[in-house]
């Protein structure tokens, strides 16, 4: 299964999200995902002003196991819970405080950390997504009982620690947690009551947030931990570059060992050569043929010789030319072996390429549903179309192996720049007339915009899902992403 998610990063910068959910039953687990953009002719982007690796230099992909599913209540109630795990690594480096002991327990705080923060984001949404005042209360008030309870029990740890036999690394990395925890349950609280309060929040779930909003930063204070402050800025600006560590340390955990290279170069060699041999069979034969019927040191065998080589280099080039073009469909730009622990997981390839519509199946432009306007300009100025190929391949067997959370599989967050596709756009905003009765006509400014389409093929056993979504910007940046019918 594969599971998407597109959202903006930045005012350039568009966030996908692949979830590839490796089945149990299934040893290797294959995936594919092909992605279309569909680009203005405008924006001059084509095979001469936009190579790969301007379109690698504007793409970003981070691979990382996905998060262990838990509710708020498992994350302390269970006996396989994280917070349980956690008690029995702090137990167990009491005992024998070794490297290995010592690196356990930090995995598993940043383990408890990463799915405390997975946990709170799928519990907000639910929450917020709640349309019923009765519901919302309930939900509330157990949301904030295990955020307390979690903490409590996270922040007993501290009184567990051997002072004698515990050193000054091992209660940094227990702070960090703490530190982040903190802020992650007040953030989220946050966002709850500014999603909640013109609806169905009422006053008395409104305080028992606000409580838990208080008593967070009152922990802070005492604990020495920095806060967010009003007229702060220097403070703030500190506080947030401290946050973004913060997050750094917590969840690299999850982040997987990619190794990346040049795809099918060793064949790409072999048909680079049988290129060479063909140009030099082609050079020989001619001075051969030229020398039997003029002889060595004559004129006509010495111009056979020049125009062969001449003839040679091209050819060599055409051949060339021609099997990279058979390469680019059957095998992929970069290969990336993905690892954990030193175990081998699964494998990654991708490769771009401009591609012409008529080589797009029919399934695909009919999806991208053209309106009547646009498929008549298209006649004279041809979208270009960038074709993505993602292929995917997951070891079930080598994924539980290199953890004792329930692993799902794998996430893959690409991150697409689009500040090159800007770059010969008009004006964001361009001037309009409008009637006005005191001086006949005024002018407003509206927006010009353009669209990038994206349509995305996700196969996966077999089974054949399409996505559809609009990217609406301009040279001020992304402005929203719209998700399409297929």
């Amino acid at each position: 299964m594969i599971e998407e998610n597109i959202k903006i990063h930045n005012n350039f910068t568009v966030e996908l999200k692949l979830g590839f959910v490796a089945e149990k039953a299934k040893i290797n687990n294959e995936f594919a995902v092909n992605t279309w953009l569909f680009l203005p002719e405008s924006l001059d982007i084509n095979p001469n002003t936009y190579d790969k690796k301007d379109f690698y230099r504007d793409i970003k992909s981070t691979i990382r196991l996905i998060t262990p599913a838990y509710r708020l209540v498992e994350i302390h109630a269970s006996q396989q819970s994280p917070l349980e795990k956690l008690l029995g690594v702090v137990a167990q480096m009491n005992a024998e405080p070794t490297v290995i002991t010592v690196q356990e327990y930090e995995h598993h705080i940043k383990m408890f950390l990463s799915i405390l923060k997975s946990s709170l984001r799928d519990e907000s949404l639910h929450l917020i997504g709640t349309f019923s005042r009765e519901n919302t209360s309930k939900l509330i008030d157990e949301f904030t009982t295990n955020l307390m309870l979690i903490t409590r029990k996270y922040r007993e740890l501290k009184q567990l620690f051997d002072s004698k036999k515990i050193g000054g690394e091992v209660l940094n990395y227990y702070a960090f947690g703490d530190e982040y925890m903190s802020n992650i349950i007040e953030q989220h609280c946050f966002k709850i009551i500014m999603h909640l309060m013109d609806n169905q929040l009422s006053q008395g779930d409104s305080e028992k947030l606000k409580s838990l909003i208080s008593y967070e930063i009152q922990y802070k204070i005492a604990n020495g931990f920095q806060i967010i402050e009003k007229t702060g800025l220097d403070r703030n600006r500190a506080i947030v570059h401290r946050l973004t560590f913060l997050k750094k340390y917590a969840e690299n955990v999850l982040l997987v060992a990619a190794h990346k290279k040049k795809d099918g170069i060793l064949k790409e060699q072999v048909y680079y050569s049988l290129a060479a041999g063909l140009a030099m069979v082609f050079a020989t034969a001619v001075a051969f043929s030229f020398q039997l019927k003029y002889g060595n040191l004559t004129m006509p065998f010495f111009v056979a010789l020049v125009v062969s080589y001449i003839l040679k280099d091209r050819i060599k080039e055409f051949s060339r030319q021609y099997f990279a073009h058979k390469l680019g469909k059957k095998y992929f730009d970069h290969k990336t072996k993905i690892s954990l622990n030193n175990q081998t997981i699964g494998w990654s390839k991708e490769a771009m390429d401009f591609v012409d519509e008529s080589k797009i199946p029919e399934e695909v432009i009919k999806i991208r549903n053209r309106s009547a306007i646009l498929e008549a300009d298209n006649r004279n100025n041809n979208e270009k179309i960038i074709l993505f190929r993602k292929l995917f391949i997951i070891n079930r067997n080598s994924l539980e192996k290199c953890s004792d959370y329930p692993i799902l599989g794998l996430n893959d967050i690409l991150r697409l720049n689009v500040h090159q596709f800007t770059l010969k756009m008009d004006n964001p905003e361009i001037p309009l007339f409008v009637e006005d009765k005191t001086n006949g006509f005024d002018i407003v400014m509206a927006e010009k915009i353009y669209y990038l389409n994206i349509l995305m093929q996700l196969k996966n056993e077999g089974n054949i899902a399409y996505r559809r979504f609009r990217i609406v910007f301009n040279r001020n940046g992304i402005k929203e992403i719209e998700t399409l019918p297929v």
